[in-house]
């Protein structure tokens, strides 16, 4: 049975939908009202205030710290500055993904980990010849991701950070309310944001402020589905759904490494030597077979076949995360599939983030798009695109920047 979230007394009065679902062993709103179109709006328009306790936290600390993360993770963590946050991923010896996240340093020997699976175990193992210790905070710390271009403005009525130079990435400590908290200019819908760490006694008094603060600037409490829309809008994969933990699968055609994702840029393969960096320095040299893309598919294409049967064009109100066959051209051979995709009210397009053979993955390619009309199968043309559909620069701009 689902945890109740130290926000949960919230949350579960503000939720009309009665739409929950289980998210990292804590209950979690899939929508705070029976459709999910004003959060939605509310992230890329104005705020979204989500709940993100469910994410794995850990504290790593100690000489080795450093040393330690950057054995374990894909990226050299020993450059990382402190009040800096790194997107990091890591690997299994194979180069295959374990799981992707974010690596805070705090202090020169104190970092802040978060994870979207269980992670500790993983951690644990790789430590033995490091002076370090690390701890399992999920359970105590929790999380409130801010979203949206007045996510900003709304910090400024509680909050004593100085917002105007905190850049995309940083992260510092600072209070709301007078409640000590953990901020960090970061999150997962691709716009201006903030996520917003404490113990859990905090919890109340600092949603409060927020929302109380947030009432001139149209915030909104937002859900999964919301939050869903807006992260494939950014081109952000998701574990479990776009790629799945290389540990766990019990196949070799269920891993990816970060080459095949679209998270090569992070791996750092001339430095000392990380978990999987042997298998990556092949991949490298020898490419990868599968590739990671966003889709545009064809409305027009979509027009026409519902037409054909004397229907409207239909598409699911919420994002999808099922696969999709795609392939080279009518139905004569499968190339990929598509792993998440949503019609996107801010772009008036039907996107999907989708794996590929990588020889079909330039951008330009059209390829054949699976859609089913009336039980019947046909394809509809999709154009191969970057991935990050939705990339406003608000979400990289400081006040103290733009002066």
């Amino acid at each position: 049975m689902p945890r109740k979230s130290p926000f949960f007394d919230r949350t579960l009065s503000a939720c009309a939908s009665m739409a929950w679902k289980e998210w990292g062993g804590y209950y979690a709103a899939c929508s705070y009202e029976t459709t999910h179109e004003f959060e939605y709006f509310a992230f890329r328009h104005a705020a979204g205030l989500l709940d993100a306790t469910p994410l794995f936290k850990y504290d790593v600390r100690g000489q080795d710290a450093a040393a330690f993360l950057s054995r374990v993770m894909v990226k050299d963590i020993s450059r990382l500055r402190i009040g800096r946050v790194a997107y990091v991923c890591w690997c299994t010896d194979q180069g295959k993904i374990v799981d992707d996240g974010t690596v805070m340093r705090l202090e020169e020997d104190r970092f802040f980990v978060t994870a979207s699976e269980p992670n500790y175990a993983w951690f644990k193992s790789l430590s033995r010849r490091y002076d370090v210790d690390i701890t399992d905070i999920t359970d105590t710390v929790c999380a409130l991701a801010l979203q949206g271009p007045t996510s900003r403005d709304i910090l400024r009525q509680c909050c004593d950070a100085d917002l105007d130079h905190l850049r995309y990435f940083d992260v510092t400590q600072t209070s709301i309310d007078g409640r000590p908290v953990q901020l960090s200019r970061t999150g997962y819908t691709g716009d201006l944001g903030f996520e917003i760490f404490m113990t859990n006694n905090h919890a109340l008094p600092v949603w409060d402020a927020i929302t109380s603060a947030g009432a001139l600037y149209n915030l909104l409490p937002a859900g999964l589905d919301a939050l869903d829309m807006t992260r494939i809008e950014a081109g952000l994969i998701l574990n479990g759904v776009d790629y799945f933990n290389g540990a766990h699968v019990l196949t070799g055609d269920r891993m990816s490494s970060p080459f095949e994702l679209p998270l090569g840029w992070m791996v750092d393969l001339d430095r000392d030597p990380f978990v999987g960096q042997r298998a990556l320095r092949r991949e490298k040299r020898h490419g990868s077979s599968w590739s990671t893309v966003g889709l545009e598919i064809s409305w027009p294409d979509v027009e026409t076949l519902y037409h054909r049967h004397g229907l409207p064009p239909q598409v699911p109100g919420r994002a999808w995360r099922s696969s999709v066959p795609l392939f080279r051209s009518g139905r004569q051979r499968q190339i990929g599939y598509a792993t998440s995709g949503t019609w996107s009210p801010t772009l008036k397009k039907y996107i999907a983030l989708a794996t590929i053979q990588s020889a079909y993955a330039h951008p330009g390619n059209k390829i054949g798009f699976e859609i089913t009309v009336e039980h019947v199968h046909y394809t509809v043309s999709a154009t191969v695109c970057n991935n990050q559909f939705y990339n406003p620069p608000r979400k990289r701009s400081t006040p103290a920047s733009d002066g």
